[in-house]
């Protein structure tokens, strides 16, 4: 029996599993939303959110640097790239300040196909609200404006290409006026093929 033994293994070994949750939690801090297996993400967001608690009793006590240095040393033990521990103890940190406790979001996908595993995207509650952001709004606008340009090149060079095609159409002489213009073939004997006149029309 397993009383009291909270957790889920996830077929790895303890290093395994340990560099494991320390990635995904990486990414999800770095990207603030990744999918994954329903298991893994369940697992990710219990560790995800003990970081995100600590960075946040940090920038709530910025008047006390000792608090905040101890708690960044504690989150490095787990987050080992510096620029997403900045991220977490400055953005994160003020947009979560007002929220206690549940920071992140799972939604279930379904089956994967091939091998039927439970999908789930986990995400950060307050990066993904559903309102369209000022940012994300005007990179949507940019790669709309974009692809409109690239189309309206690719109809200017069809457009061109048709034109060129017609042209030497038109340039073109019919095959019937090509035979007519050809000059008469001579015999093999050098003689002219055209009829010997007859002595009434010498006359």
């Amino acid at each position: 029996m397993r009383h009291g033994q909270s957790g889920r293994k996830l077929k790895r070994t303890a290093s395994h599993r340990k560099a494991l949750l320390a990635n995904l939690s990486t990414s999800l801090l770095r990207h603030k939303r990744i999918t994954t297996t329903v298991a893994k993400a369940k697992e990710t967001r219990v560790l995800v959110e003990k970081l995100i608690t600590k960075a946040r009793r940090a920038f709530a006590h910025k008047d006390a640097p000792g608090i905040g240095v101890h708690e960044r040393r504690i989150v490095a033990r787990t987050i080992r790239e510096r620029d997403v521990v900045a991220e977490l103890f400055t953005t994160i940190a003020e947009k979560v300040g007002a929220r206690p406790g549940g920071y992140t979001r799972i939604v279930k996908l379904g089956q994967r196909q091939g091998d039927g595993a439970e999908l789930a995207v986990i995400e950060l509650v307050d990066f993904n609200t559903g309102k369209e952001t000022p940012e994300k709004a005007a990179a949507a606008a940019e790669k709309k404006k974009g692809e409109k340009a690239k189309a309206e090149k690719k109809k200017s060079e069809a457009k061109k290409s048709e034109a060129k095609k017609s042209g030497k159409k038109g340039g073109k002489e019919p095959a019937g006026e090509k035979v007519a213009k050809k000059a008469p073939k001579k015999p093999a004997g050098g003689k002219s093929e055209t009829p010997a006149a007859t002595p009434e029309e010498s006359r």
